[in-house]
């Protein structure tokens, strides 16, 4: 997939200013460009991870979101997620929900880092089929409900992606709309009892507090 390529390299407000070699953009100090993150729930309100593939040059092994991947030119966040969600999953026919969209910075051991303004999108899935999965991206799945990942991130933390929790950490902030249509699930992963546990984890993997809500 050509598109995957490059990135989009962006100024602190999102405005696209350029785009760059992906793996250039992920080295140490790497250029602000975009992602995205989008989280899949089914109806019992648990959360769908993806474990990143072992050949990943960044957080190989570890638990991701359903599905994080970069913006191709002249794609909305939702667009990109909408087209990339079958080359990971193997699923067709999802729609997702934009929420908001966060800047972050962070290293990856002495191999690279992420310096991203990411877009989050929601979705739901009834059922999901793992022999669908496209093996190079993703390793494994699991299924995973809120105090399941809260006791993982209080035991387990350094085993998940840093842009997922801060997906999570920044759910509830999004139009009304949005919030009303997904009340029950972002009520419940958005808890204060939560959140605390949330910002915790980010705290461990960015000492430096380089993160933030864009408006």
């Amino acid at each position: 997939d050509k598109m995957e390529e490059y990135v989009i390299l962006v100024d602190q407000n999102d405005n696209p200013i350029g785009k760059e070699d992906k793996v250039k953009c992920h080295l140490p100090n790497g250029k602000l460009h975009r992602a995205f993150s989008a989280l899949i729930f089914n109806d019992e309100g648990k959360l769908l991870l993806t474990k990143r593939s072992e050949s990943k040059m960044l957080w190989p092994n570890d638990w991701d979101g359903t599905v994080a991947s970069h913006p191709g030119e002249d794609e909305s966040y939702r667009e990109a997620a909408e087209r990339r969600i079958p080359f990971e999953l193997g699923v067709q026919g999802i729609h997702l929900n934009y929420l908001n969209k966060f800047e972050y910075h962070v290293p990856y051991k002495d191999v690279g880092s992420e310096n991203e303004i990411c877009g989050t999108l929601i979705g739901t899935i009834d059922s999901f089929d793992n022999s669908s999965l496209i093996k190079d991206e993703i390793s494994e799945i699991k299924w995973i409900n809120p105090d399941e990942l809260k006791n993982e991130l209080e035991q387990n933390r350094d085993a998940y992606c840093p842009w997922m929790v801060i997906a999570l950490y920044f759910l509830a902030d999004s139009n009304p709309n949005t919030l009303e249509k997904f009340n029950s699930l972002i009520t419940k992963w958005a808890s204060d009892d939560l959140k605390r546990v949330y910002e915790n984890a980010i705290k461990h993997y960015i000492p430096d507090n380089n993160w933030r809500l864009v408006r």
